[in-house]
């Protein structure tokens, strides 16, 4: 089990680089935002940094972002302003923003959402939680999940964020 998680550190670790470096940078096409299945997104129930019961079933009704991240991850870390940004901008409008964490460790989580002034709920994730969203093998993936619970988005990898942003309003009710 030990040296299992190490070897899991180690390929997230060179993912990061390679993904920091550029290397993994998607074309201008491949930032589109692709539609999924439309299927319903699954339900968990984890707690989040503040200890409090985050289950995604109670977002019905709101549009969801759903942001698998980690703190070494620098596409990630460069994401999480935009999303703090848009959960001040767009959360009375029915978005709710929520973060899973793919670190081993909470310490660093703490302090990069201290660092980051993250205004959202983040959750600790692991391998189970990600193959109930299809498997997450690079950092970031996204999901947007709209009122219904359906997931309308999956982006594996950095994204153009404007593009995001487009479609994650799309989705709100106008007010």
């Amino acid at each position: 089990m030990r040296g299992g998680r190490r070897a899991e550190r180690i390929v997230r670790y060179i993912a990061g680089i390679v993904l920091a470096a550029g290397f993994a940078r998607p074309s201008a096409a491949a930032q589109a935002l692709t539609p999924t299945t439309d299927r319903t997104a699954p339900d968990f129930s984890r707690v989040d940094l503040d200890r409090r019961e985050v289950r995604l079933e109670a977002y019905r009704g709101k549009v969801v972002l759903l942001n698998f991240w980690a703190t070494w991850c620098a596409p990630c870390l460069s994401e999480v302003p935009r999303f703090a940004e848009w959960q001040r901008k767009y959360g009375g409008r029915g978005l709710q923003i929520v973060g899973v964490s793919m670190d081993d460790d909470e310490a660093p989580v703490r302090k990069a959402c201290r660092k980051l002034k993250v205004n959202y709920p983040v959750v600790m994730g692991d391998e189970k939680l990600g193959e109930l969203f299809g498997g997450i093998l690079g950092l970031p993936v996204t999901f947007v999940i709209d009122g219904n619970g359906r997931i309308r988005f999956r982006h594996d990898g950095a994204i153009d964020l404007d593009a995001l942003e487009r479609e994650v309003r799309k989705l709100l009710p106008r007010n």
